[in-house]
């Protein structure tokens, strides 16, 4: 996939940000901290990782999708909605 170069950055921007969110929950449970302190955490790297998740389903709409509908294989067409579709109930749960 060719990703936009302000959604990659962006995504880039986000996952580096969440392997020191993690990195951080490793060292708060090391250190004994307060479970709700970690869970209060634990929530926001979820969030976060959420985050990632909608600018990559936006990127495969701009995208693979785009060049789908644009290429009139109905076949292709299907494939990527199935797709897109799968890839919403992943990430609603």
């Amino acid at each position: 996939m060719a990703h936009d170069k302000q959604n990659r950055d962006a995504i880039l921007k986000r996952l580096s940000r969440l392997n020191g969110q993690v990195q951080g929950v490793s060292r708060m449970v090391e250190d004994r901290r307060y479970c709700v302190d970690i869970l209060n955490q634990t929530a926001a790297i979820r969030s976060a990782l959420r985050g990632v998740e909608r600018l990559l389903i936006e990127d495969h709409a701009r995208s693979c999708m785009e060049d789908a509908i644009q290429s009139g294989d109905q076949d292709r067409q299907r494939v990527m909605f199935r797709e897109v579709v799968e890839l919403m109930e992943k990430v609603r749960d």
